[in-house]
């Protein structure tokens, strides 16, 4: 440039921050220096960033396309859900918990952390209280699964169920069904002996609504008035 024409750079009369990049000479960037007026300001940064996210919208249908394709095939199950065969064909990623309450409409066991920490979606599986959100349903295939609405007889509630209401042992109720299958699991298991060891052996179910006291009167009613839970 001849020290004597202006600078199209320095004379923009913009601010510092809003200064436009002088492009590198040809010679060290390899590149040939563009023939018209070159402005790489800040607003043509905006524009071309726009026309970018434009572009990587426009592509997203094939990208989920072809996650698609690349999804695993369904496999056959067939699980014994309260005292009933049900066969399924399911994505072999399929938590137990999605199947009950996804495929199965059972909807009394609840999705709440969804990553086994809250024990609302206790259910039991040959005998066993497990986290159903932890665990793949095609892990369980030929097993037995009992949820909440598997414990009643028709219209008989269960001594556990009938205790939760008898002690108040819920408010929003959304813990509950879980807190159920943990207390009749914890009187099966034989770890309902005392107030501290029933405490401890259903402190993996949580309740945001402080209902515990209510939950261990009703725990230890059916324990002591109830045999054969």
């Amino acid at each position: 440039m001849n020290p004597k024409e202006p600078d199209q750079y320095s004379q923009a009369g913009l601010p510092t921050w809003e200064q436009p990049v002088r492009p590198e000479p040809a010679s060290v960037t390899g590149t040939p220096a563009p023939s018209g007026p070159v402005d790489p300001s800040r607003r043509t940064f905006v524009a071309g960033s726009a026309a970018l996210g434009a572009a990587t919208l426009l592509t997203r249908p094939a990208a989920a396309q072809a996650s698609d394709e690349t999804a695993p095939a369904l496999v056959a199950v067939t699980l014994r859900v309260n005292g009933v065969a049900r066969s399924l064909q399911l994505d072999p990623r399929t938590s137990l918990l999605d199947t009950l309450r996804e495929h199965l409409g059972l909807t009394g066991t609840k999705k709440t952390c969804n990553q086994g920490a809250c024990g609302a979606c206790t259910v039991h599986v040959d005998g066993v209280r497990i986290n159903s959100c932890l665990t793949l349903a095609v892990m369980h295939d030929g097993q037995a699964v009992t949820t909440v609405e598997g414990l009643s007889q028709g219209d008989a509630l269960h001594p556990m169920q009938a205790a939760f209401i008898a002690h108040d042992g819920f408010q929003c109720g959304y813990c509950t069904s879980g807190q159920i299958m943990s207390g009749v699991a914890c009187i099966r298991e034989g770890h309902a002996g005392s107030e501290a060891e029933i405490r401890e052996w259903m402190s993996g179910n949580l309740c945001r609504c402080g209902c515990y006291n209510g939950i261990l009167a009703a725990v230890k009613d059916v324990k002591e008035n109830h045999a054969g839970v």
